[in-house]
């Protein structure tokens, strides 16, 4: 693996020199975008639209639209002046509960590595969360951006989960659907409890398999070793066993007598 970031955690006057890995890897198979009848591969280019005409990048600069449609030009001092000061530490200033943080706010976990001669004190960090039931609360910047996240305990390891800012959250109040209030038919409510008793489970993420990039790639070789101009058959159309029903209870009903059987 390839480290992203190096640094070090620093908690009170405590320093510990780290390497970050990024702790997810991408499932996505890498497609061109081809023109149909030749396959031959699209080449973006940079355009104006008033004129047009392609543009070179020394060129181009980044603006900001105004209301009045006009742009405020940005050039590198601004974005300097703008950006957080550059640290290679993960500060931590508070330490809380993990399970006071609402999992809306979670989003990309990293593998903290510590330094050869690090090993102690990262291991003496590791045990003190561990042992208090808590998760370091800390600022870190990635590049030209600030960042917030918790370190915490993962088996050997100590993970940094990075989490959002609270504005950059949305309200759920702006969906405008969302129902309150509504009186709930006490049958209807016992039966759905009844399903979700029925499939109440433990979490095994060993169980859980993501099967779109497996499927695509067998469709690719079936293609790509299928004789020139042959067409693949078309799916077969699943016929309707019964009529929508359109009661919730009955639906309720259906759905707890497929689950036993």
């Amino acid at each position: 693996m390839k480290a992203l970031w190096k640094g070090s955690i620093s908690f009170g006057l405590v320093h510990i020199p780290i390497k970050l890995y990024s702790g997810t890897q991408s499932h996505r198979l890498a497609l061109d975008m081809v023109r149909k009848k030749d396959k031959c591969a699209i080449q973006y280019v940079r355009v104006c639209k008033k004129d047009g005409k392609e543009v070179s990048w020394e060129d181009i600069a980044k603006g900001y639209k105004k209301e009045n449609g006009d742009y405020v030009i940005l050039d590198k001092d601004d974005f300097a002046k703008a950006a957080p000061e550059k640290t290679q530490s993960l500060d931590i200033f508070e330490f809380i509960k993990e399970e006071e943080i609402p999992a809306k706010y979670l989003e990309k976990p990293y593998i903290t590595e510590p330094a050869k001669d690090a090993k102690k004190v990262y291991a003496l960090l590791r045990e003190a969360l561990r042992k208090s039931g808590k998760v370091g609360l800390c600022k870190f910047v990635m590049r030209t951006t600030e960042h917030l996240g918790i370190l915490k305990v993962e088996e050997d390891a100590i993970l940094l989960i990075q989490i959002r800012f609270e504005d950059e959250l949305r309200d759920p109040e702006e969906a405008g659907l969302i129902p309150k209030n509504l009186k709930i038919d006490s049958k209807e409510l016992s039966m759905a409890m009844n399903i979700i008793d029925q499939l109440t489970g433990t979490f095994d993420p060993t169980k859980y398999k993501d099967t779109y990039k497996a499927e695509l790639i067998k469709m690719i070789k079936k293609k790509a070793s299928a004789k020139s101009g042959a067409k693949e058959p078309a799916p077969r159309r699943r016929k309707k066993t019964a009529e929508a029903k359109d009661d919730l209870l009955e639906q309720l009903k259906a759905s707890l007598a497929a689950i036993k059987n």
